[in-house]
């Protein structure tokens, strides 16, 4: 048991370690990635929703940025969990709307708990699909107002904004692959290299 504890103890300060090392390069193209994917989603968006509703949403597509331009070996982080996961929750969270226009507590509780759960069943579990699914019940009425149509813009729209750019930036050097799933991977490369 002692040997196990220390194994993990020197396994946590290698972890620790290696993440707090700086890598100028990694942090340039994580900016450069999530500067121009939020950018996109930000022109696109300005044009159609007032400035509190473009900021739920940025705030959504901000955590998204997190995982697809800073941890990049995430699985949550990869193409499936990323369209999946705010597809399915938007889908949730409009519905649910719908079914309870009325009670936002009950309706904002159901839409991130069921979205969660539904992730986690289609195996695309994608952190911020919980706001993606909660804007869609606590959104403004012009929000609320889309129904469905929420599901293809602003966030499936967003999302190809996003995975398009982080196959681009984060494919630029040789030490950062994404996705990680050796098929997509190939494929990327094989039409775009």
């Amino acid at each position: 048991m002692k040997k196990k504890l220390k194994k993990h103890a020197r396994r946590a300060r290698y972890v620790f370690y290696k993440e707090t090392l700086l890598d100028f390069q990694e942090h340039f193209w994580t900016f450069i990635g999530s500067f121009i994917g939020i950018s996109l989603i930000g022109l696109l968006n300005s044009r159609y929703f007032s400035a509190s509703d473009n900021l739920f949403l940025i705030g959504s597509f901000g955590a998204s940025s997190v995982l697809t331009y800073g941890i990049i070996n995430s699985p949550l982080a990869q193409p499936r969990n990323l369209i999946g996961g705010h597809v399915l929750s938007a889908l949730v969270g409009v519905t649910v709307h719908q079914l309870i226009p009325h009670e936002l507590w009950l309706a904002s509780a159901l839409s991130v708990s069921l979205s969660i759960v539904l992730m986690q069943i289609t195996k695309t579990l994608h952190p911020p699909g919980g706001a993606t699914a909660l804007i869609a019940t606590i959104g403004s009425p012009k929000i609320q107002s889309l129904g469905y149509f929420y599901v293809l813009s602003p966030v499936l729209s967003g999302v190809i904004i996003l995975l398009l750019v982080a196959l681009v930036f984060n494919n630029l050097t040789p030490h950062r692959r994404y996705p990680i799933n050796k098929h997509w991977y190939k494929v990327w490369k094989r039409r775009y290299r």
